[in-house]
């Protein structure tokens, strides 16, 4: 296996940028492994397709991390539930309409998919405290008609889309 500066990385994790055009900051170390680990990671590297083990290791880094995160559930996240059901399912559409406008504070967007045989599949964008998008996402899955459902959940942030309403806000408290 090579770094990104060419040389033969062995265990040590070496890597200009974690991401290509992603220039933050980064830090060098080194870990040891037993061999058959080292095995095992490097045939999963050549299996899926990374460039270097820095590469490989950050991104699972990463989703341990994001995993913590959402298991703490405190941390505000954004992600997505995405949900596969039955919408021949007596006013199951309904009840999943009503649970995103229900939670119209953690809900930012559903896209749905009507595909054969009565399925629907619904992806429904979400950010907000990580242990809230959980309650949510179990209270759709669990709904009569539902074949499928899965949260997943990423470290980040929408960017405020309309800046000019905190502002607005702030106008009337001050005015209040």
């Amino acid at each position: 296996m090579r770094s990104a500066h060419g040389k033969s990385n062995g265990t040590a994790i070496s890597s200009r940028h974690a991401h290509a055009g992603d220039r933050r900051p980064l830090s060098r170390i080194s870990i040891s492994l037993p061999r058959n680990l080292l095995h095992d990671l490097d045939e999963m590297i050549s299996e899926r397709g990374f460039e270097t083990r820095s590469q490989a290791i950050n991104d699972m880094l990463h989703q341990f991390v994001v995993g913590h995160r959402h298991d703490r559930g405190k941390d505000v996240m954004v992600g997505i539930i995405a949900l596969f059901y039955n919408n021949s399912v007596a006013g199951l559409q309904k009840q999943l309409a009503d649970l995103q406008v229900r939670y119209i504070d953690e809900v930012i967007s559903s896209l749905h998919v009507h595909l054969m045989h009565n399925q629907t599949m619904e992806v429904i964008l979400v950010q907000g405290a990580a242990r809230k998008l959980q309650m949510i996402a179990d209270e759709m899955t669990s709904r009569r008609g539902v074949i499928s459902g899965k949260i997943h959940l990423v470290a980040s942030l929408i960017p405020q889309v309309h800046p000019f309403i905190a502002k607005e806000r702030l106008a009337q408290g001050a005015m209040s």
